[in-house]
């Protein structure tokens, strides 16, 4: 077995033995729990605009991006902007990479790889700084409600030319509006990419931890995504791509991270 096999075999190895101990579990719940108590959320920046993610999340975020090469990311909510600039460096990398691959000149100007975002209330100081950083040509805005009728149909719209697209929601967390985004843009999700489901922590916090939000345990992301997957079971459906809908939670990501707040959230499209 050469050595990068051996780092691979070792490393998985270690993830399940990890995934599988009770008292580091338990630590990491703990653990969250308390952090979550300080915001621990909103500490972290991504080129300069805040990204309110916790960094376990962004790291896997960026595998992901890195293996399935999206050419189009819809995001739901934006607050600061920091997840809309993290997935268009993302996809500048990817360009970038290709460029150097194919032996072409680069032009960031010209990617036709996007990312859209979506919020109900884009503040104008957050607009006038994401549209002046230097990869706002890669990024969209549409300002409206993310389960608005018309606000569906300009993102369908916009989703037309792509072909590889991932799904980040993380607006109101509460369980009918996740319900409903979930409805409405999963099935754009390409066949092997990714729908994640932010915020399915909530389900496991303290029921203090969001006394000034409408969400809440038995009222979150987590008891959405669990209806939307057992609503797919009894009543199939077609996604976007004319193909059949169906997603696994892909537990390898909870395995190897711990740390969360999107625990049962990274839902991979397998048909």
């Amino acid at each position: 077995m050469i050595e990068i096999e051996q780092f691979y075999k070792r490393k998985n190895e270690q993830i399940e033995k990890m995934s599988k101990n009770a008292d580091l579990a338990q630590l990491t719940r703990d653990w969250f729990a308390k952090a979550n108590s300080f915001e621990y959320s909103y500490h972290f920046s991504w080129l300069s605009r805040p990204i309110i993610q916790y960094p376990q999340d962004i790291v896997a975020i960026q595998e992901l991006i890195w293996k399935i090469k999206p050419d189009l990311i819809i995001e739901t909510g934006i607050a600061h902007g920091g997840s809309l600039i993290f997935s268009a460096s993302m996809l500048a990398l990817l360009d970038f990479c290709e460029a150097i691959q194919n032996g072409t000149n680069i032009d960031p100007g010209a990617s036709t790889r996007k990312v859209l975002g979506v919020d109900i209330d884009i503040r104008s100081h957050n607009r006038d700084l994401i549209e002046a950083h230097p990869l706002s040509a890669n990024i969209r805005m549409i300002e409206g409600s993310s389960i608005d009728k018309s606000i569906i149909k300009q993102v369908y719209d916009f989703s037309k030319p792509f072909k590889k697209i991932m799904i980040f929601l993380d607006s109101n967390h509460t369980h009918d509006h996740v319900l409903s985004e979930l409805q409405a843009y999963a099935p754009l999700t390409s066949i092997g990419s990714y729908c994640v489901v932010f915020d399915t922590a909530v389900e496991f916090l303290p029921e203090d931890a969001f006394s000034d939000r409408p969400w809440c345990i038995g009222n979150n992301p987590m008891t959405a995504r669990n209806e939307f997957l057992e609503d797919l079971v009894k009543n199939p459906q077609l996604g976007h791509d004319g193909h059949g809908l169906s997603f696994v939670v892909d537990t390898k990501i909870d395995d190897k991270i711990m740390i969360s707040v999107a625990p049962g959230g990274y839902l991979k499209r397998i048909r």
